[in-house]
């Protein structure tokens, strides 16, 4: 393994290198109070999923793990009820099909802990120098539209890596490590984007996926995932993956923490060392790639869906920006057990969808309060957005962003009237690129800058982003545009040339492609 330079490194060190230590010090932590802990505390207790939270001082964020987005009524009715009790009843769905807990104190988090642990959720290893929550297509087993169900391969992979209570085999990788693993065909997460992804492929007559490396979006922007010529069967994936990370955890990058994701390694290395090394370590020749079988275009799994049985629907809720309250959650779950059998599934552009609702019964889920608030016909401007959390919460944002990209899809539906299209808008407050920007249609980089000698909130502005087989990162086009009355006029004129573009076309999901010049 590599030695690190950087404090995050130190840290680690500091308790052996096993950062999963922090738990035994967490009654020490408990008995001192929120103002004893050090900055070396705050970095480690993240990979318990805690975060202290700088603009809500002596408060927390969890972040719990739920592997392919899959939850259960029971388990939302479990957050919403701790989210009132403990919490500051904010709820965030992540575009990385997981749940965010706000506002609660450290000397709540044992009995948060033992709440979670009673309906199968946990929040370790969320955070920091780990692999993240695994994302997979949300109706993995039950849509019509997919090569294979790939959601046993989640979590198998995910009991592999953290388990029930762990695991520091994978706990102290160089950075983050991000993993999507999909038997979907129409493209419904962003593959391209992650460390590592399976994507649906036949090879001699087997379905089974291909492999993707070394994807990432964040400082120095969007890297396309790029194919490793590996084609793996079903019950081959989960050993291949585990080795392609300790890989990563052996030999990748840990000095500049800007520069340590595995596409870094990629670039020091090659593509053809690297499927070497995974082949001396399997102790195997690798199957080239198969097929890939993915059509060219994306769904977001919105509205009502056929499932593969034929009387039942399922039911995708648009949850503007993510952000939804205990009442609501606890509504949701309310109606996933009173229409369908209490599955419900979240996505990576921050929606939930109700399951196996009975085609009979769909008229009368539609009357319900929340489905008519969290519309399933959500126009284009609201069903496509995403954002991450903004200054609401996060020390690094630049800039405000739910609110502000709910009143700019507004204000240009009003200068537009229904876009009949689908587009995809994403914020990211800083240029972390938490909101994946850079794959949007049109994507907003959260900067500041100066009007009258006057700090104010600006956007750089990106077209053109997509993921799939055809991905490509989403361009700037306009640079320090601020968030003022001005900014619908120039979204709005953005879209006018994307409509113009594609009117002759056949209606079909396409990245915007347009050159363009700041008014």
């Amino acid at each position: 393994m590599r030695q690190g330079t950087n404090a995050i490194e130190a840290a680690k060190a500091s308790i052996g290198g096993d950062p999963l230590r922090i738990r035994d010090a967490i009654p020490r932590h408990v008995a001192a109070g929120f103002d004893a802990l050090t900055k070396t505390d705050k970095e480690l207790l993240k990979w318990l999923g805690l975060f202290a939270r700088a603009r809500t001082p002596g408060r927390f964020m969890l972040r719990i793990r739920m592997p392919n987005g899959f939850a259960t009524s029971e388990q939302l009715r479990a957050i919403a009820d701790l989210s009132t009790r403990f919490g500051n009843s904010v709820l965030d769905l992540t575009t990385r099909q997981q749940i965010e807990l706000r506002g609660f104190t450290l000397d709540s988090v044992e009995e948060i802990w033992e709440r979670l642990r009673r309906v199968n959720l946990s929040s370790l290893q969320t955070g920091m120098d780990n692999v993240r929550n695994i994302n997979g297509c949300p109706l993995a087993g039950i849509t019509p539209h997919e090569l294979l169900d790939a959601s046993p391969v989640v979590f198998a992979l995910d009991r592999w890596i953290v388990g029930c209570v762990g695991n520091p085999e994978f706990a102290n990788l160089p950075r983050k490590l991000n993993i999507t693993v999909t038997g979907c065909l129409e493209n419904c997460t962003h593959c391209e984007s992650q460390d590592i992804a399976l994507v649906p492929a036949t090879a001699g007559g087997c379905a089974g996926f291909n492999v993707l490396v070394g994807g990432k979006m964040g400082s120095g922007g969007f890297t396309v995932a790029a194919p490793l010529d590996v084609f793996l069967e079903p019950h081959e994936a989960v050993a291949c993956v585990a080795e392609l990370i300790r890989i990563y955890r052996d030999h990748g990058p840990r000095d500049a923490r800007g520069r340590c994701r595995l596409a870094f390694l990629i670039a020091e290395w090659g593509l053809p060392r690297l499927r070497h090394e995974l082949s001396d370590r399997l102790g195997r020749a690798l199957a080239p790639a198969g097929r890939d079988c993915r059509a060219s275009h994306h769904v977001d799994h919105l509205g009502v869906n056929r499932q593969k049985d034929p009387a039942q629907v399922s039911v995708g809720l648009c949850v503007p920006t993510g952000r939804i309250s205990p009442e609501q959650l606890a509504e949701l779950a309310y109606l996933a057990d009173e229409y369908g059998t209490g599955r419900i599934r979240l996505t990576t552009g921050q929606n939930a969808i109700l399951c196996d609702v009975d085609v009979n019964r769909l008229a009368r889920l539609r009357r319900e309060p929340l489905v008519r608030h969290f519309s399933p016909d959500a126009s284009p401007l609201v069903r496509g957005l995403v954002t991450c959390i903004g200054t609401d919460f996060c020390n690094l944002a630049l800039i405000d962003t739910k609110g502000p990209a709910l009143a700019l899809s507004a204000a240009v539906e009003e200068r537009l009237g229904r876009v009949d299209q689908p587009l995809t808008l994403h914020w990211s407050g800083c240029q972390a690129g938490c909101g994946n920007h850079q794959a949007a249609d049109i994507g907003f980089r959260g900067v500041r800058t100066t009007i009258d000698g006057e700090p104010v909130e600006a956007v750089d502005i990106f077209v053109g982003g997509r993921t799939g087989p055809h991905a490509v990162a989403g361009q700037p086009v306009l640079q320090a545009v601020p968030c003022d009355e001005r900014l619908p006029d120039v979204v709005a004129g953005l879209i006018r040339a994307r409509m113009c573009r594609s009117r002759s076309e056949a209606a079909r999901p396409r990245a915007l492609d347009v050159q363009l010049t700041a008014p």
